[in-house]
């Protein structure tokens, strides 16, 4: 089994989760959902980013950034490998996307704002009808050991939805 290799402190989580900011800012900049991560490898180098594919996709509702990057990641790498590493993502993992990270065998996730926030700030929006439940309670249900740090900067990662929904 890979295990992480960096030291991931506070300050160095923090800079990668607004990396993930980024990404989800360029989504929206693109037309796309707010919603944005990355792929973090054992040394602390980013692997790979991933905005949310909404609109890219053919407006599919499966296609959340984290679940794209979490197949891609695994297409890519063996679970040993991403056990060692860190998906940083503006918004806490849906059902479904903390389903991809723990099939993925990815190890840790570091994410902004949760899944009960957004599901405030959003309301039951028809193409965001948020599952308010904690991706720590996913995680605990199966058998891979998955480091979860977050909500994290929660204010900067909700202020990437403000004014999104009621627009869209």
């Amino acid at each position: 089994m890979c295990k992480s290799k960096a030291v991931f402190t506070e300050e160095m989580d923090k800079t990668l989760l607004r990396r993930a900011f980024a990404v989800a800012e360029a989504a929206k900049t693109g037309g796309d959902h707010p919603f944005g991560c990355i792929l973090v490898g054992p040394d602390g180098k980013v692997l790979m980013e991933q905005g949310n594919a909404y609109s890219a996709e053919g407006k599919d509702m499966t296609a959340h950034a984290e679940r794209v990057l979490a197949s891609r990641a695994s297409k890519q790498w063996s679970p040993e490998f991403l056990e060692g590493c860190t998906m940083y993502t503006s918004a806490e993992p849906c059902a479904m996307c903390a389903g991809a990270v723990y099939w993925a065998g990815i190890g840790r996730v570091v994410y902004g704002q949760s899944e009960k926030s957004l599901k405030e700030q959003t309301g039951n929006h028809a193409q965001n009808p948020t599952l308010d439940l904690p991706c720590r309670t996913v995680f605990a249900a199966g058998q891979r050991d998955i480091k979860v740090i977050g909500p994290l900067l929660e204010q900067e990662a909700a202020a990437l939805q403000e004014a999104f929904w009621d627009e869209h």
